[in-house]
C-alpha cells in the first residue's frame, strides 16, 4: 500500500498565477477536512484553495473540491493524480494566487495536476507491507547462519539482543513465515527457536524498518 510518510510542498507558476501544493498524510475524512481548514486559514488571501483526498486500505473514500474554479478543472484532476499514483490516506491542497491571466479549462487542469505532482515529488512516499514480528533465538554458533538466511530472504534486522544467547528481531513479510522458519531450522539443525509477535504494517525507510501498529 503506497502512502505518504512525510508530506511536502511544491510550487509552480503558470502565466503569473502561483499554485502551491501542500501534501499531508491523513487517516480519516475528519483529519483531511481539518487539514483543508488549516490551509485555508494559512492562505486566507488566496483566490482558491482546492483540495482532494483519499483514505482507506482500498481507497474507498475520496473527496475533492474545485473551491470556486470552473467545475472539474481543479479538485477532480488533483484526485486523479492521487488515484493514478495508487496512494492511500493522502490529502493535498493546492492554493492558487491569481496572476491576472485566464488559463482556460485545459490550462487549469494541467496546472493543478502539475502542482500536485510537484508536491508529491517533495514528499516521502513509502510502500506499507503487511508482516508479523518475530524474535529468533539462537546460540552464538547459529548467528552467522541465520544472518545468511535473512540476507537471502531480503529481510532486514530491526535489532539484536546479545546475552548468554542471541535474540534477532525481524518483521517477516506476509507469506514468508513458513519458508523462513523452515530455512532457519534447516540451517541451524533445529536449534533456533521462534517467538512470534503481532501482525503489523511496515516499510523500509533509509534502509531501516519502520513499524506501523495495526
Amino acid at each position: 500500500m503506497k502512502a505518504v510518510y512525510k508530506g511536502g510542498e511544491g510550487e509552480i507558476v503558470e502565466k503569473k498565477s502561483r499554485f502551491i501544493a501542500t501534501v499531508r498524510p491523513v487517516e480519516s475524512e475528519e483529519e483531511a477536512m481539518a487539514f483543508v481548514a488549516e490551509m485555508k486559514k494559512k492562505y486566507w488571501d488566496a483566490r482558491h484553495n482546492c483540495h482532494a483526498f483519499v483514505t482507506g486500505a482500498n481507497q474507498e473514500l475520496s473527496r475533492c473540491s474545485d473551491d470556486g474554479e470552473p467545475a472539474q478543472t481543479a479538485g477532480r484532476p488533483m484526485l486523479d493524480v492521487l488515484l493514478r499514483e495508487e496512494l492511500h490516506n493522502t490529502a493535498v491542497v493546492v492554493t492558487r494566487y491569481f496572476g491576472g491571466t485566464l488559463l482556460g479549462t485545459g490550462g487549469l487542469v494541467r496546472a493543478y495536476q502539475k502542482a500536485v505532482q510537484e508536491g508529491l515529488a517533495n514528499s516521502i512516499i513509502i510502500d506499507k507491507l503487511p508482516g508479523k514480528k518475530l524474535i529468533i533465538h539462537t546460540d552464538y554458533t547459529g548467528l552467522g547462519k541465520i544472518q545468511y538466511v535473512l540476507a537471502q530472504q531480503e529481510i532486514t534486522t530491526m535489532g539484536t539482543d546479545y546475552t548468554d544467547t542471541v535474540g534477532i528481531h525481524v518483521v517477516v513479510p506476509a507469506g514468508k513465515e513458513r519458508s523462513l522458519t523452515e530455512k532457519i531450522t534447516e540451517a541451524t539443525g533445529g536449534t533456533a527457536r521462534f517467538s512470534w509477535g503481532k501482525e503489523v504494517e511496515f516499510a523500509l525507510i533509509d534502509k531501516e524498518i519502520e513499524i506501523f501498529e495495526k
